[in-house]
């Protein structure tokens, strides 16, 4: 059972190597989207892995806006064009690590063939503070002059937004682990709906909701599991999780998931040590 594991990447070359090492298997590859605008250089050598790829068609990635879709379709695109077999991509970020070993990992998607894990709210009752990323009118995906000014204004003037396609928007976490046939049924869907990515294209964040979204409104909505596999500690408040450290390891590691964010690795290696040695006496 193969696995395409997606990273949408910025920085940490070293932090990088390390989440590619854990990843390795003969039975996975690792697609790698180096936000354009980081100069590509300091990652090269990552390429003599075995089966790492880098996506060629890079894009300038910013928080809150559109082009991390993008981003991430991107690397759908390569993955499915590359046809080597893969039966799940699995989203991760430059800044998660695994939980489990590899055998692990391959052996709980195999006794779930056909699961989508993705972390998903309906906006309307259980995450009213997201509705308005998307009833009303948003600018940062753009570099003129004015943007936020315009975008006032236009909202002022505007009614509310609704979503296309009479769909029930639901969302919360980008990163999640699919079937491939998932991701192709989003990527289809997305290329076939000009409406939906010009609406998408004005929303805040819709990393965070699309992917959802698009799956929980089709014939997919029954294969889909609210867990997203992750460990992300949002007890600190604010818009990113906290970073992980040392001290959150035993939480972690009893937590049954899969991976867990964030971490940085200038922090220390510790933590990754930990996590390491507790897999590998496994």
């Amino acid at each position: 059972m193969k696995i395409a594991h997606l990273i949408l990447a910025h920085n940490g070359p070293k932090q990088l190597e390390r989440l590619i090492t854990r990843l390795s298997n003969p039975d996975s590859a690792v697609y790698i989207h180096l936000d354009k605008k980081t100069a590509i250089g300091p990652f090269e050598y990552l390429m003599n892995y075995p089966n790492v790829y880098f996506i060629k068609k890079r894009v300038k990635v910013y928080w809150g806006a559109y082009n991390i879709v993008k981003a991430t379709f991107n690397g759908f695109k390569e993955i499915i064009r590359h046809d080597k077999g893969y039966k799940f991509i699995n989203l991760l970020s430059g800044q998660d690590y695994p939980l489990k070993s590899q055998q692990f990992i391959h052996d709980f998607l195999s006794q779930n063939p056909n699961t989508a894990f993705m972390n998903y709210l309906h906006f309307e009752p259980d995450w009213l503070e997201a509705s308005p990323r998307i009833k009303l009118y948003h600018f940062n995906s753009f570099t003129i002059k004015g943007r936020y000014l315009l975008q006032k204004l236009v909202n002022k003037i505007f009614p509310v937004r609704k979503f296309p396609n009479d769909h029930i928007p639901v969302g919360r976490s980008q990163w999640f682990t699919i079937p491939i046939e998932c991701a192709e049924f989003i990527l289809n869907y997305w290329d076939k709906n000009p409406k939906l990515r010009m609406f998408i294209k004005f929303t805040w964040a819709p990393d965070e909701f699309i992917f959802q979204t698009i799956l929980y409104n089709s014939r997919f909505k029954e294969n889909m599991v609210n867990n997203d596999l992750r460990y992300i500690d949002w007890s600190g408040g604010g818009v990113s999780p906290k970073t992980l450290t040392v001290e959150d390891v035993p939480k972690l590691l009893a937590s049954g998931k899969l991976f867990a964010r964030k971490f940085n690795l200038n922090n220390g290696a510790e933590v990754f040590n930990l996590i390491d040695a507790e897999i590998d006496s496994v």
